[in-house]
């Protein structure tokens, strides 16, 4: 019993406790900050998994640990009066489920740790109907970091067997860090790419006509911005890539049937 209510008073913590979990997710930062992440919440794992193993019916027992998080943050985000906050609230719940807790809970590695973040992400998605996070590893994020998070021009200049440092993808991520990140809704539209971006190009990657879909993606989306960019022609730019984004979503973001 003990570790029952241990896990099920830690798993809302390991979203509400973090004050501005963002301010570290950057390059030089996030290793260590998920490592701080990781050991803060220890307790709530070891109980969850020492929990797993005592009970008859795991199933429930780790769909209440996915409610008791899920239900919490419904909770905080209804509790603001205003629009304007509560979808500011629902973004940042949004990137620390991402980039935090869902990476936290597989990464103690435990039998129950797979299964928590499957039926936690449920019951996100079962609270937040719109939302569309997906799950994550702390390892592919700091791949994603290595690469700068340019994950779908990323993949196609691989394809072409072009390096990290090629101009195409220097010009891109300048492009994002500079230009596109100053806009008004430069960070909404770069945190909406990092939710999605990231499981296009891996179900792409399943395909058996992987290079001719990336074929396209040059094509049709990434060459044009290039020039664009080169043109000055910035704003044309940021429509189209948002666009490609968008339209790989959803050709390539799987939804499971209702």
């Amino acid at each position: 019993m003990n570790n029952y209510l241990t896990g099920i008073e830690g798993m809302p913590r390991l979203l509400l406790n973090e004050d501005d979990p963002m301010a570290s997710f950057k390059r030089n930062l996030y290793e260590d900050a998920f490592e701080q992440y990781c050991k803060r919440h220890e307790q709530t794992f070891a109980a969850i998994e020492a929990g797993y193993h005592q009970v008859i019916d795991k199933e429930q027992f780790i769909a209440n640990m996915a409610a008791a998080l899920a239900d919490k943050a419904k909770e905080a985000i209804e509790a603001q009066p205003k629009k304007g906050k509560r979808e500011q609230m629902m973004t940042d719940f949004n990137m620390c489920m991402v980039v935090y807790v869902l990476p936290g809970i597989r990464h103690y590695k435990g039998d129950s740790s797979e299964i928590l973040a499957e039926a936690v992400l449920k019951a996100w998605k079962t609270a937040f109907p719109k939302t569309k996070v997906q799950s994550t590893t702390y390892e592919e994020i700091q791949g994603g970091f290595q690469r700068k998070f340019c994950y779908i021009t990323t993949a196609v200049c691989e394809t072409f067997g072009k390096p990290d440092d090629c101009y195409e993808l220097t010009l891109l991520r300048n492009y994002r860090d500079g230009y596109l990140s100053s806009q008004p809704d430069g960070e909404e539209v770069i945190k909406e790419y990092y939710d999605v971006a990231p499981t296009i190009v891996k179900h792409i990657n399943q395909r058996e006509d992987r290079d001719k879909i990336y074929r396209r993606v040059w094509d049709q989306y990434l060459q044009p911005c290039i020039r664009m960019i080169e043109e000055a022609k910035l704003q044309e730019c940021k429509k189209l890539y948002v666009k490609m984004v968008r339209d790989l979503e959803k050709q390539y973001f799987p939804r499971k049937s209702v």
